[in-house]
């Protein structure tokens, strides 16, 4: 497949003037005392990619799940391709695709097999579903391994398929929620240019990630989620940009020296150093360039053997995730707030 050259970090959907294809308004929803969405409030622009982010148990599944109708919200109001989420749930399904954490596909079908099953159970006629099917095979480079069991698929090809799946019936919009979870770097590589290909193509896409650097390279505007209130909300720079300043990084042969480390150098922060035990790293945000690093240097005389590496580097989003919620990505385990269904929804109605 030839390599996506999408621009990233594009102007944000509204400064576009784009029609948008997903608007919430309000969302409420409760699971007995816990509220796991307070009034959240979004909108993703036609043929445009949002990044939703949050730490574990933000609420970013649970959004997911009330757009693709498989969860009622409490309060508020969603809508999708213009279609009210509550009223129209059969409409809103036959636009939509849906691929969750993990790759949810019947592993005693082959690939082709499964794709047919799919485009049956959203009523595509047969000739066509089996067309469909070959065409996505294609698309999505399994041709060769079509007539395969699933089960002798590895972990890149069955989200593949996955994804596949999740576009048989041609959807508008399509909810990819944590798509990369549990695939090697290099299959994480290549399902970012899947995704960015779809949004070339002008699909509309709402991403939910625990990867960071996904987020920067795939999505147009982010929405930060966390206990379930959007608290911040941008393009990458802009979020970036709300964060400041440069980084000083430092990490170190032995843990123990960290917390002296921190006292010697907290002068020069503008802001509270954070530690990471087991990464033996210790970030600490600063202003002034290389002379601060030379200051910084200097002040840590003592433990010039302790240091493995040093670097001064400008904000990245991992940043802005440690200043809005305090935790560090790393930090935040990959699973959410809520078990999700493993297949996308498809029409009720039965096979014709």
């Amino acid at each position: 497949m030839a390599k996506s050259t999408r621009k990233l970090s594009v102007p944000g959907p509204s400064v576009l003037g784009m029609t948008d294809a997903i608007v919430v308004e309000g969302l409420v929803k409760r699971f007995g005392a816990t509220t796991a969405l307070d009034g959240v409030d979004l909108t993703v622009a036609e043929g445009s990619v949002l990044g939703l982010l949050g730490p574990n148990g933000a609420g970013k599944t649970t959004v997911v799940r009330i757009l693709t109708t498989l969860l009622d919200a409490d309060e508020g109001r969603a809508e999708v391709a213009g279609l009210d989420v509550a009223r129209q749930p059969d409409a809103v399904r036959a636009a939509i695709g849906l691929t969750g954490q993990y790759a949810a596909v019947d592993e005693y079908l082959t690939g082709f097999e499964n794709l047919e099953m799919v485009g049956r159970l959203y009523r595509l006629p047969k000739a066509e579903a089996r067309s469909r099917a070959k065409e996505l095979l294609e698309r999505f480079d399994l041709i060769g391994a079509e007539n395969r069991p699933a089960k002798t698929y590895s972990g890149g090809m069955r989200r593949r398929l996955d994804i596949a799946a999740s576009l048989i019936n041609r959807p508008r919009i399509l909810f990819l929620d944590e798509p990369t979870t549990g695939l090697d770097p290099r299959s994480r590589l290549a399902m970012w240019e899947f995704i960015a290909e779809l949004a070339d193509g002008g699909t509309t896409i709402l991403l939910t990630t625990q990867y960071l650097e996904e987020a920067d390279r795939l999505a147009d505007r982010m929405v930060v989620i966390d206990r379930g209130r959007v608290i911040a909300r941008g393009t990458a720079d802009e979020l970036k940009a709300q964060v400041g300043g440069q980084r000083l990084e430092f990490t170190v042969t032995d843990a123990s020296a960290l917390p002296a480390m921190v006292e010697a150098l907290r002068p020069l922060a503008v802001d509270e150093p954070h530690v990471d035990v087991a990464g033996r790293r210790l970030t600490l945000p600063v202003s002034g360039g290389a002379e601060v690093l030379a200051e910084a240097l200097s002040r840590l005389d003592g433990w010039v053997s302790q240091i493995f590496d040093v670097g001064l580097r400008r904000p990245d989003l991992d940043d802005v995730f440690l200043a809005l919620t305090g935790r560090a990505a790393e930090e935040v385990a990959a699973d959410d707030e809520e078990p999700q269904p493993e297949r996308e929804p498809v029409p009720t109605g039965g096979v014709r």
